[in-house]
């Protein structure tokens, strides 16, 4: 059975979304349907269509969060003391070609947010990163090529 690692922030983000969804977003929409229903005909009631697609995909949400939350591997990033990357490290990247330096955090699909440089653990780059060392040299394949990385820094936070 596959475990979902997240930090402990992650971890609280996802129960907080998973008990609103239950406990307010659910009865918001059982209102929904209720009033929608109010209206007569439901054969031709958009308002009743709406809330009960609402209904599917909030069960599916909540379905999904669940098997998240019980599944879940919470990682504490800032206990971990290693020279070499893995799930929770801040990794200072440049890459070689146009020297730029790029930061990211491995973290949990849930957690993933790459315009503000968290990355999941699940991504290419994450995979290749696994288990490297500051001043080692990756290669990144890309639909648009070969793209080469140093690891300048890891951190743990």
């Amino acid at each position: 059975m596959k475990s979902y690692p997240m930090t402990p922030q992650g971890y609280k983000k996802l129960k907080e979304e998973l008990r609103n969804l239950k406990y307010v977003e659910v009865l918001k929409n059982i209102k929904d349907i209720e009033e929608a229903r109010a209206h007569g005909d439901l054969s031709e009631n958009a308002e009743y269509h709406a809330a009960k697609e609402r209904q599917g995909k909030l069960a599916g949400r909540i379905a999904h969060l669940e098997d998240k939350v019980a599944r879940a591997e919470v990682i504490n990033p800032s206990l971990i003391k290693s020279n070499r990357i893995q799930f929770g490290a801040i990794v200072t990247l440049e890459n070689m070609q146009t020297e730029k330096v790029v930061t990211y955090q491995l973290l949990g699909e849930e957690e993933s947010d790459p315009e503000n440089g968290k990355i999941s653990i699940g991504s290419p780059l994450a995979r290749i990163l696994i288990g490297k060392e500051v001043d080692d040299d990756v290669e990144l394949k890309t639909p648009k090529g070969i793209r080469e990385y140093a690891i300048l820094e890891i951190e743990y936070k």
